[in-house]
């Protein structure tokens, strides 16, 4: 008689990038430069406005929960990626997976309320620019920085637990090069149609609530732009929503090419799938924090002045 022990459900397997695992090895030269710039940028920008008393204003605080998603955002996937890259280590246990992708998942929820949140901010900069310190007090920024973590767990906690209940008798390989929902129910040996509608059900609450609340924030700030009497004062105006503009952009453009990729593209290669899949999670991290480093003179100043001292 033999006894069998199971210390719990058998690992998955990540592919990687399907269609290009004999390029691995030089793909992740590329991804590991994207991860370096990433965490240099974001921990040097933490540093300066945790550091620079002058920038603990609502809009620089909501830059510091930015960079901190980002950290954890890029540091959740690409560490796996590279070793899957360059040593082959392929399985990723159960429970590693789910939490991989309640992080994922999570944390880009978190990032697009903090856009959302970043919009608001120059609404009312632009709009209400009198009422602007009485608005958005450093309490405002704090209540809304824990409306948007609430709405993250509320939203992907149960989307966690549907795909805990699920069975998965078939082959556990990922055709991912990380724990993506759609692509582990896509696995389970069950009925999924819960999880499909209520992870799409997530992707409209967040990514399309946001975009729409967005796109109506600055509706109203180009109103407000025009109505201006100067150019120069219209030209200022934008100028303090560019950098915002250009994050957005970096963050959806990718996000929805890859969201309508996976739902309705289906002759499109896998890899590039993939590939648009990892464009919004690894971009947006590295560049944030140039895009925000360079546009924004009080940051740009403090780092400019921070190389001016080591030089000497």
């Amino acid at each position: 008689m033999s006894l069998h022990f199971t210390l719990g459900p058998s690992p998955f397997i990540l592919v990687g990038i399907p269609g290009l695992q004999s390029a691995h090895f030089w793909v992740a030269f590329p991804f590991c430069a994207v991860y370096t710039l990433a965490l240099l940028g974001n921990c040097t920008m933490l540093l300066i406005i945790q550091t620079e008393r002058t920038l603990h204003q609502p809009m620089y605080l909501l830059l510091a929960m930015l960079s901190a998603v980002d950290l954890v955002l890029s540091s959740s996937t690409i560490p796996k990626m590279l070793a899957i890259f360059w040593f082959s280590a392929h399985e990723i246990g159960f429970h590693a997976c789910l939490a991989q992708m309640f992080f994922i998942h999570a944390f880009t929820a978190l990032e697009s309320g903090i856009l959302l949140a970043m919009a608001l901010d120059r609404y009312v900069a632009v709009c209400l620019p009198l009422r602007y310190t009485a608005i958005l007090t450093n309490g405002a920024v704090t209540r809304i920085a824990l409306g948007i973590v609430c709405r993250a767990l509320l939203l992907l906690l149960p989307l966690l637990l549907l795909v805990r209940r699920l069975p998965f008798c078939r082959a556990r390989l990922i055709a991912h090069s990380y724990c993506e929902h759609m692509a582990v129910v896509k696995l389970a040996c069950a009925d999924t149609q819960l999880n499909s509608a209520y992870g799409l059900t997530v992707v409209v609450t967040v990514i399309g609530f946001d975009v729409v609340c967005i796109a109506l924030s600055y509706t109203l700030i180009l109103g407000a732009v025009f109505r201006l009497p100067s150019a120069d004062a219209r030209l200022k105006a934008l100028s303090t929503c560019s950098s915002h503009v250009s994050v957005i952009l970096l963050f959806y453009t990718p996000a929805v090419f890859s969201f309508l990729t996976h739902r309705f593209g289906h002759s499109v290669a896998p890899y590039t799938h993939i590939l648009l899949a990892n464009l919004y999670l690894f971009v947006p991290p590295a560049l944030n924090p140039l895009v925000y480093g360079w546009r924004t003179r009080l940051i740009r100043q403090k780092v400019l002045r921070v190389f001016r001292c080591h030089r000497r």
